[in-house]
């Protein structure tokens, strides 16, 4: 690999792109890494991010319950990074061989004048988005959980839909306001739709012509089971506790229309609906698109296991790694298939489950399904690659810090050796799943280890104390089940007051 150096006493320019949980991990590392470098003026370390602040992503069921305060799972990126600089803008080009970027300042829904930002070293971290399809009147009545705002917005019109079925004299209306459509079965989907339906049945107390009963909950799921990052047994209880709780899960299904709110499922049911939730997977992000990375089938950037960019020989590419959701990172080795199924998966889309993060195989959660050849591999090789998710990208940022460190040292870098994944998720108060190294928990012990799991990787120990603070109280106070929707449309009471007369 070509090392980057100061020439003529400059600093050396690494620019992160993407401020996400593998971005930020990676920059927080590097600045306890490179602190002499950053201090003396020989490194500078500048992390561009859309927003100003990082949202941690397996708390977002928590936040559309109630039990966490939205601003507590968000960490602002400056507080964490006090030696790195960092710019609230959109990267809308890259070309590494130029070693330039170009960012766009200009708020959301805007556009200005991209400006220019040269650098010596480039990790791409831009993560992944909402991966949709299309199905008919999606984008119109669709809700999705990859945001804080998102999450809160869920909550208000959950709720909202309550107060809507109990002031209404319309069958036809109260039973579709009374309806929860979720698609997707991962973490994501399983861990919205359990938290929701939990705070909407202690919600439903409060109304005198409601009850726990009369709320509908359906969860599609085009595979054959849920929780596909999991193992089958602890899959096979966390369905059997959600249909206890009369959620209709319907496997081996999809939906094929949204169009009047009215849901039409591959299996012939129909039904009203005012609430679609979609957590069915994600995809790489856009932006990788608009750069001259090597990029796989699925739009990861190919990467060797140190987790530097492969370059159209096969070598790293110099100045370049890849971190987090936007990597296609190898695991392992294996014989390939027939070649009528390399051939499926290399020119095809993305062959990941739809799920909320497209993770791994029933086997192995540490792995995606999907296969590629590795660049300098014999074609009979296949190699599996990481999947994209919260945990992989805090481990694989750590490494990538350590890695960068001791190539501009000009020591060896160590490849990524993942290891099985303690995934755990809460299925309401008092109740989650959880995978450990001995097998896995059910019930309130695995509720706690989630939340205990959870409160460690959080990557600040302000945001820790607050969440920690939220969880006391909420044990001692009754749940707050009050609809905020105003706060969506701020505007709406003075838009109104300036139309009168």
């Amino acid at each position: 690999m070509k090392q980057v150096t100061s020439a003529g006493g400059a600093p050396i320019r690494i620019l992160i792109v993407g401020g996400g949980c593998a971005g930020m991990s990676a920059a927080l590392r590097l600045q306890q890494l490179l602190r002499p470098q950053l201090r003396g003026g020989g490194a500078e370390i500048t992390v561009v991010e859309p927003q100003s602040y990082l949202t941690y992503q397996p708390l977002l069921a928590e936040v559309a319950a109630g039990s966490i305060d939205p601003r507590h799972v968000v960490v602002p990126l400056r507080r964490v990074l006090p030696h790195c600089r960092v710019l609230t803008a959109r990267v809308t080009r890259i070309d590494h061989a130029a070693r330039r970027a170009w960012i766009d300042t200009a708020p959301r829904g805007e556009h200005g004048t991209p400006t220019e930002l040269a650098y010596d070293l480039l990790v791409a971290a831009p993560g992944s988005v909402s991966r949709t399809a299309p199905v008919p009147g999606l984008a119109e009545h669709g809700l999705g959980f990859a945001t804080v705002g998102e999450a809160v917005r869920l909550r208000n019109h959950v709720l909202e839909q309550l107060d809507l079925a109990s002031s209404t004299r319309d069958p036809a209306l109260r039973q579709a306001a009374l309806t929860f459509v979720f698609v997707g079965a991962g973490y994501a989907g399983v861990g919205a739709i359990a938290e929701l339906e939990d705070m909407a049945r202690y919600a439903a107390r409060g109304y005198h012509n409601l009850a726990a009963e009369d709320l509908r909950w359906v969860l599609v799921e085009a595979t054959d089971r849920i929780l596909p990052e999991e193992s089958p047994e602890l899959a096979a209880h966390t369905l059997a506790e959600l249909r206890d709780r009369s959620v209709d899960v319907r496997l081996g299904t999809t939906l094929d229309s949204a169009v009047d709110r009215v849901m039409t499922l591959s299996d012939g049911s129909r039904f009203a609906a005012r609430t679609l939730v979609w957590t069915a997977g994600v995809r790489p992000a856009p932006l990788l698109r608009d750069t001259d990375l090597p990029l796989d089938a699925a739009g990861r950037v190919r990467c060797l296991p140190t987790l530097q960019i492969v370059g159209p020989d096969g070598a790293p590419l110099p100045d370049a790694w890849a971190v987090g959701d936007c990597a296609a990172v190898p695991v392992a080795t294996a014989p390939a298939p027939k070649a009528a199924s390399v051939a499926t998966v290399s020119s095809g889309p993305h062959t990941d489950p739809p799920t909320d993060s497209p993770t791994g195989s029933p086997t192995d959660p540490a792995v995606d399904p999907a296969v590629d050849s590795l660049p300098d591999a014999s074609p009979s090789a296949v190699v599996a690659l990481c999947a994209p998710n919260a945990q992989h990208a805090l481990a694989q940022a750590d490494l990538l810090a350590a890695n960068i460190a001791a190539a501009l040292a000009g020591r060896p870098q160590h490849p990524y050796r993942p290891t099985r994944q303690d995934c755990s998720t809460s299925l309401g108060i008092g109740r989650g799943v959880a995978h450990t190294k001995r097998g896995h928990l059910t019930g309130r012990r695995a509720w706690w280890l989630h939340r205990a799991r959870h409160l460690q990787r959080l990557p600040s120990p302000d945001r820790r104390v607050r969440v920690l603070t939220d969880w006391l109280l909420g044990s001692l106070f009754n749940r707050e089940v009050v609809s905020l929707g105003s706060v969506e449309r701020p505007r709406s009471e003075f838009e109104a007051g300036a139309e009168e007369p």
